[in-house]
């Protein structure tokens, strides 16, 4: 062997040696991406209305429904989305609230949405940021407020006049950073079947055109994925907050009539919230023992209970920010103040009933690397689903009242 062969074989054998030894490189980490569509019912999955979510359900894991927190509202159960809290733990106990200290809280008042000292708890992004992760919101309660003092990585604030497809279109510019830049969580909210329910009711044409509409921005969605190669490097979850349950135009009771009852005008009562999910203080200088005495109780469509008292499976009740009484009308029925009524001469729709009722079910449907393929998961609590986003981002989940075993037999 010559000189020249045996120093071409040298360096063969370094080069050969060298990549033996080199680390490969390592792959760009998933993507967990959460979808909102507000209002949509559990009972749509499958039904063919939307066939871009009924293709991810057959795909990948569908829950026969997922069960909303207490009360089925979408502030309260977005935010328990993202902590795995009961809405009784995190403090955003309903869409209107009031606290000692803070004040009136709203969905409209910006000062109050865009304070962290209502935000209880820590959510999924700021857990994230906090393990050197990047995370980026296209609209969830929470995120424009600097909890623990910090927002989503990036964030914009809520427009409901942004269409769907420029919502999308959003997410997809997110994802085409380059992977150090790249969020790890992303979350996208859809509003418009919400409000179609409210307006029109559940069963309306107008529903029908929603549940479309946010149906084709999921394909363009997906299209987007699998135009950059990221369908399987992103686990997509589509959830609701609450279903919808339709309200006829006679169907309301006022607080006014409990009270007059017993001979006590409705200025003995301060009226937190209303509707639904009724919450009620005794106004300053009534009798607190008459106005228990006409509210407590049953009555034709509603129950009012002291808030230390009511059904345990709602697991609400504790927070100082829930109101002394709390009356929940029954499910198809609005319960408010005569002054305050908005009564309406058609069919519209409404949520913040009972979790339990099937009009209440929400949706749950995953794909991606992270789960089998085509399974069925029994019904579960929404407070489960937190526990789930941070094993797929492997972050140490903060404590919450998630069970993290419900997803043991779909996660691969």
């Amino acid at each position: 062997m010559n000189f020249l062969t045996r120093a071409c074989l040298g360096a063969l054998l370094l080069v050969l040696s060298a990549c033996a030894t080199a680390p490969a490189p390592t792959p760009a980490p998933r993507t967990v991406l959460l979808v909102s569509v507000d209002g949509l019912r559990a009972d749509v999955v499958g039904s063919g209305t939307m066939p871009t979510l009924d293709a991810l359900a057959a795909r990948g894991v569908r829950a026969r429904w997922m069960t909303p927190s207490y009360p089925s509202l979408t502030f309260p159960n977005h935010y328990t989305l993202v902590t795995g809290l009961r809405p009784d733990h995190h403090g955003i106990v309903n869409n209107t609230m009031r606290d000692p200290v803070l004040g009136r809280f709203s969905l409209g008042d910006r000062d109050a949405v865009e304070d962290p000292r209502w935000w209880g708890g820590e959510p999924a992004w700021v857990t994230l940021q906090k393990h050197g992760g990047h995370a980026a919101t296209m609209f969830w309660p929470g995120s424009e407020a600097p909890i623990a003092g910090q927002h989503p990585d990036q964030w914009l604030p809520f427009d409901g006049s942004m269409p769907g497809d420029a919502r999308v279109d959003q997410v997809l510019a997110w994802l085409d950073q380059p992977p150090p830049q790249r969020p790890r969580f992303i979350t996208l909210y859809f509003d418009k079947v919400d409000h179609a329910g409210h307006d029109a009711g559940p069963d309306s044409v107008e529903v029908r055109e929603a549940e479309v509409a946010v149906d084709m921005a999921l394909a363009r969605l997906i299209a987007g994925l699998e135009v950059r190669d990221l369908r399987e490097r992103v686990d997509l979850l589509v959830v609701s907050d609450h279903g919808m349950a339709a309200v006829e135009p006679s169907h309301f009771e006022f607080l006014d009539d409990y009270l007059a009852a017993k001979g006590l005008p409705v200025t003995a009562i301060d009226v937190v919230s209303r509707n639904s999910a009724v919450g009620v203080a005794v106004a300053e200088g009534a009798n607190a023992a008459a106005v228990e005495a006409a509210l407590l109780g049953r009555h034709p469509h509603a129950e009012c209970w002291r808030k230390g008292e009511l059904p345990a499976r709602w697991h609400y009740g504790t927070h100082p920010r829930v109101p002394p009484i709390v009356c929940q009308a029954d499910v198809g029925w609005q319960l408010t103040v005569r002054a305050a009524s908005r009564r309406r001469s058609h069919t519209g729709g409404a949520h913040g009933f009972d979790p339990a009722s099937p009009e209440m079910r929400a949706v749950f449907v995953a794909d991606g690397p992270g789960f089998v393929d085509g399974a069925v998961l029994p019904p579960f609590d929404n407070v489960d689903v937190y526990p789930l986003l941070m094993e797929l981002l492997d972050v140490p989940a903060q404590p919450n009242d998630g069970d993290a075993r419900t997803f043991d037999a779909v996660l691969r």
